[in-house]
């Protein structure tokens, strides 16, 4: 059996799959930056007593935590901007669509760091009259932090091997569609 792979094709596409390595990598930092930052609003949301919070925060989280993410790219492509009338680019929808779901994914993980640390942590803190922002600040975060790194390594190595094929894939579907039209 005679085969012999040609490396021209690949070395004649460099460019275009270097450019394709930067605009994932893109991608990358600014959903989990950005996504970050918001998973801890929503996670604070979610731990709070009062209802207009928390309900709004269990159903996004809830949404895009169990919908694929091509579905919600597929959303923020084509149907958001009929909603918006306006049309998106294909880098911004594909940006709002992984951070909106990153942030989802981090406000979980925060959350479960949260309710983690034990009952009497925060009775202790109430006890010697520190209220309730102080507690989280000077109590709880610290200790939150060293339980949410492993799902935090584990969500940016994720999201760091899906977001090519994501992209790709939204590239290639958006190129398909358009040839429709």
């Amino acid at each position: 059996m005679e085969y012999t792979w040609d490396f021209k094709v690949i070395l004649d596409s460099f460019p275009l799959l270097l450019r394709g390595l930067v605009v994932t990598i893109e991608l990358w930092v600014l959903a989990f930056a950005i996504g970050l930052s918001l998973g801890f609003t929503v996670s604070l949301a979610r731990v709070s007593d009062r209802v207009w919070l928390n309900a709004p925060a269990i159903g996004y989280v809830e949404i895009f935590r169990n919908t694929p993410v091509l579905v919600q790219l597929i959303w923020f492509y084509y149907a958001f901007p009929i909603i918006l009338g306006q049309q998106l680019s294909p880098f911004t929808a594909a940006a709002l669509a992984l951070t909106l779901n990153t942030s989802a994914y981090c406000a979980e993980i925060f959350r479960g760091g949260i309710v983690s640390i034990a009952r009497g942590q925060w009775e202790g803190a109430k006890a010697i009259g520190m209220t309730r922002a102080m507690t989280m600040r000077r109590v709880i975060l610290p200790q939150v932090l060293k339980r949410m790194l492993p799902a935090f390594t584990n969500l940016a190595l994720v999201y760091f091997v899906l977001i090519y094929p994501g992209s790709y894939l939204s590239g290639r579907l958006e190129r398909r569609l358009a040839a429709r039209d």
